[in-house]
């Protein structure tokens, strides 16, 4: 009994030893569970601190980099409405400036082709005018000369001294009447220089219209118009037209020589140096230049010595030289 009683106490003893120390462990156990707890929700609560911190930072960045973005888009925005007002408006002072431009253009090329017209009109009267006096000192020399005496009336004539002086005068009218002839085929030779330098300027001023005006065409600023020409109403006589290189309208038109021309004038108009040629985008016809070497070319032609002894019809005094047709103003 003793035996079973000391086994009793002595198990006894160690499970209350064994319920002792598990006791202590989940004591021991539920203070480290208290402080962990305690220690994780310290930690927690300073990690949600420090995360709603750095939210809250960032959120005002945010709002800082939207704010910053929408005055620099603003700011562009601006900047180009600028931009683009002073490019419309230096559009438009270029549009009105064109504009201008262009009826300055048009009004110089009317002004311009009614001066031209004029002065082609003007040279085509004077060229009238010295083929008048060109046709006049023509019929002159064409006049037939008297047939020379022949020896045996010349030695029945000058049997007596009347009959003789009759003679030597009758030689001297006949001597000045050549020389008179001689003098009227020199002026006629004379008067050819002003009708090349005629065709000369009017050859020139064929050649800057076409070039001028193909210029023009090319640039597709304005078509060529024709202004209404100057009215001019040309000699009897003459049956060409009034501006033989103006003719817009044909392109076959060329420059023909009047028809009162002897042979020695014609030569001047049918030198090879004298082409018709037809522009590209204008029916214009205008003959190629061609410089003269005359000595004469810009020398006024001086009269004939006019006899102080001889009878009949005087020759006309030459015309003043061609650039004063053109320079001075129409009376």
């Amino acid at each position: 009994l003793e035996t079973n009683f000391m086994l009793q106490a002595r198990a006894e003893q160690e499970e209350e030893f064994i319920s002792n120390t598990l006791f202590k462990k989940i004591q021991a156990l539920q203070k480290e569970k208290e402080t962990l707890a305690v220690s994780y929700e310290k930690e927690e609560e300073f990690l949600t601190n420090e995360l709603s911190r750095k939210l809250m930072q960032l959120q005002h960045e945010k709002a800082e980099l939207e704010q910053h973005l929408e005055q620099e888009q603003e700011f562009q925005v601006n900047k180009l409405m600028k931009k683009i007002k002073k490019l419309e408006n230096d559009t438009i002072s270029k549009q009105l400036t064109l504009e201008q431009l262009r009826r300055e253009k048009i009004d110089l090329e009317n002004t311009l082709e009614q001066e031209q017209e004029a002065l082609v009109n003007r040279l085509w009267k004077r060229m009238d005018k010295l083929e008048a006096e060109k046709r006049i000192l023509q019929e002159k020399l064409d006049q037939p000369v008297s047939a020379p005496l022949s020896p045996r009336d010349i030695s029945m004539e000058i049997d007596s001294p009347e009959n003789m002086m009759r003679h030597i005068r009758f030689l001297k009218s006949e001597v000045e009447r050549l020389k008179k002839n001689l003098r009227t085929a020199e002026l006629q030779r004379k008067y050819q220089t002003p009708f090349h330098l005629l065709l000369m300027l009017c050859s020139n001023l064929h050649l800057f219209l076409c070039r001028y005006f193909n210029e023009m065409s090319a640039q597709g600023l304005r078509p060529r118009t024709v202004s209404s020409p100057i009215p001019y109403s040309p000699s009897p006589s003459s049956s060409r037209p009034i501006s033989p290189g103006l003719s817009y309208a044909s392109h076959t038109v060329g420059f023909t020589p009047p028809t009162t021309l002897t042979r020695a004038g014609m030569s001047y108009y049918n030198t090879p140096g004298l082409h018709v040629h037809v522009g590209a985008s204008h029916g214009i016809a205008r003959p190629s230049p061609r410089r003269s070497n005359s000595p004469d070319k810009f020398k006024r032609p001086t009269p004939p010595p006019s006899p102080n002894t001889q009878g009949g019809v005087q020759p006309p005094p030459p015309p003043p030289p061609l650039f004063l047709y053109i320079f001075q103003p129409d009376t």
